[in-house]
């Protein structure tokens, strides 16, 4: 292990704390304590159909990008780029930029951080539904302003799934 890894192993019995490893990993770096966002009320929406009946989205934030498309700054901050990404396409189409975390095992199969290949699998046996017309990757850079995200990135991303008829949204941090 370098001396930029963080150990994350754990007894067996006690869960990893995430936000104290990643707050440990990013002073470490210099950055300042985080001021993460707590929503203690928020709502659990059950579905009002069966999965069988419902749309599938994702979203990733780990920098995934198409090759032909201008890749992702891997150490960017507050980086509000949201591209959409046809969902049929090939695995071996993407580049991943980013510099927040290991990206060796998603470069050797991007359904590590991007399943797409898994959910079109849940499509053709019908798990799901179907795959939503558009997937997304984005959000990708440490947000600070999340005041931006929360009035108007994410409600104009919102705006978006309506229009593909999304009923699930599977979100696959990075």
């Amino acid at each position: 292990m370098d001396e930029d890894s963080t150990d994350t192993k754990t007894d067996g019995n006690k869960p990893i704390d995430y936000i104290e490893l990643i707050d440990r990993t990013y002073q470490a770096k210099g950055y300042p304590q985080y001021a993460w966002s707590r929503h203690e009320d928020a709502p659990l929406a059950p579905l009002r159909k069966h999965l069988r009946q419902c749309t599938v989205g994702m979203l990733t934030s780990g920098g995934i990008s198409v090759k032909s498309a201008a890749p992702f700054v891997a150490d960017a901050k507050n980086d509000f780029r949201l591209d959409a990404v046809d969902p049929y396409t090939p695995s071996d189409s993407f580049q991943i930029n980013d510099a927040y975390y290991d990206t060796r095992d998603g470069e050797k199969d991007i359904n590590v951080i991007f399943p797409l290949e898994r959910l079109r699998e849940l499509a053709e046996t019908g798990e799901i539904g179907r795959i939503a017309k558009r997937f997304w990757s984005g959000f990708m850079g440490r947000i600070y302003k999340r005041g931006y995200v929360t009035q108007t990135a994410a409600p104009a991303l919102v705006e978006e799934l309506l229009k593909d008829e999304v009923d699930i949204l599977v979100l696959v941090p990075a």
